[in-house]
């Protein structure tokens, strides 16, 4: 639980928000998708290891319990309604999977498969589905805060009923906090009152650079009145307030109440991929956090929200999920450039683009564009 003082009206929200965003059922449901994002990762790491990876692999461990709240509480699209829209980062596994990534597309994009939604044409942490309200990740470095901004905007402006609102979400680091690109994208969220949240994960370190010389301020969250918008602080090694306070913020934007801000203080439990050992990381830092996963299951047993036997039947049955996800596109093929029509190009026809004669932005060309299926 954070340690930060909050004034008589705010314990007492915390007290409502709890209840409509942390019941046994949610906070159940909350450790399965931290269960699935943990194991998913480990998975992908023993597939690096093996060379079987076309690309790094950059986890989430520590960031689960902040990240699968994300996808919780928010509204996937279905036919004939656009859905939320959720632009997650590197270190956004669980909170992919719990928004409806599947475990399967997940491996066809770092496995390189034709069959995933990058075709095997593009680096996995770039993979998205904007049909499916996943915005493939320009750079975790703010870029998709104006990705987000500009999407809601585009359905302000198409007229988007206050009943049918839909809400954006994006996540930063603290070292994507400080790019002008975070800040100029911020900036339009707050000024446009835009029903977004930023959620911002402090994970103590921006690749090797730790928070002293990344920002001066005693905690990122007073950026927040500064931008003029509402901002919480909570303590992102505990699941519970990750998920009410996660759940509060994306509702209060569906309720016209303006911009949301949640930073979560917790730590980056492995390196910044694969390749990164982190030993730079003091242990006495380390030591100050500990593991979301560790410490749920034991409140949760503590509170009676479920058993030890619960606990390792969910892990073993996560397991069997991700292990009979992979069976099934293991043997799925490769892009084959003999095969595929797909180009960077709007147009397919280049000798026309090159000699000035096709109209790249309209060419009647029934090839693929460059932009995601």
């Amino acid at each position: 639980m954070s340690t930060h003082p909050r004034p008589i009206n705010e314990a007492l929200a915390i007290l409502e928000a709890k209840k409509r965003f942390a019941s046994p059922a949610q906070r159940l449901e909350h450790l399965r998708w931290m269960m699935r994002g943990r194991g998913l990762d480990d998975r992908l790491i023993a597939l690096y290891r093996s060379s079987l990876v076309h690309g790094n692999v950059f986890t989430g461990h520590g960031q689960e319990a902040l990240s699968a709240a994300i996808g919780m509480f928010l509204k996937r699209p279905i036919t004939g309604t656009p859905g939320d829209v959720f632009a997650p980062l590197i270190r956004d596994t669980a909170g992919r999977l719990s928004f409806g990534e599947s475990f399967e597309d997940s491996f066809r994009t770092y496995l390189g498969k034709r069959t995933g939604p990058m075709r095997g044409r593009d680096g996995n942490i770039h993979r998205g589905d904007p049909t499916r309200g996943q915005l493939p990740m320009i750079s975790h470095l703010g870029a998709m805060v104006a990705a987000v901004c500009g999407t809601l905007l585009a359905r302000r402006l198409r007229g988007e009923p206050k009943s049918a609102r839909t809400v954006g979400v994006t996540c930063l680091g603290d070292g994507g906090m400080a790019t002008g690109a975070a800040h100029e994208g911020i900036n339009v969220m707050a000024v446009e009152k835009l029903p977004m949240v930023l959620v911002v994960a402090n994970n103590q370190v921006s690749y090797s650079t730790f928070n002293d010389r990344s920002f001066a301020c005693k905690d990122l969250v007073s950026r927040a009145e500064a931008y003029g918008m509402r901002g919480i602080s909570i303590d992102g090694t505990d699941a519970e307030e990750c998920l009410w306070a996660v759940g509060d913020a994306i509702a209060r934007a569906r309720n016209d109440e303006g911009p949301q801000m949640v930073v979560a203080t917790l730590m980056r439990l492995q390196g910044h991929g694969t390749h990164d050992d982190a030993s730079y990381v003091p242990a006495d830092l380390r030591a100050r956090f500990p593991d979301c996963l560790e410490v749920a299951p034991k409140k949760m047993i503590t509170d009676g929200v479920i058993d030890q036997a619960g606990v390792d039947a969910l892990w073993s049955a996560v397991k069997e999920e991700i292990t009979q996800a992979y069976e099934r596109i293991r043997n799925e093929p490769a892009p084959d450039p003999n095969d595929e029509d797909w180009t960077a190009w709007s147009s397919t026809d280049l000798t026309a683009f090159r000699s000035g004669s096709g109209n790249s932005g309209n060419s009647g060309n029934s090839g693929n564009s460059g932009a995601t299926p």
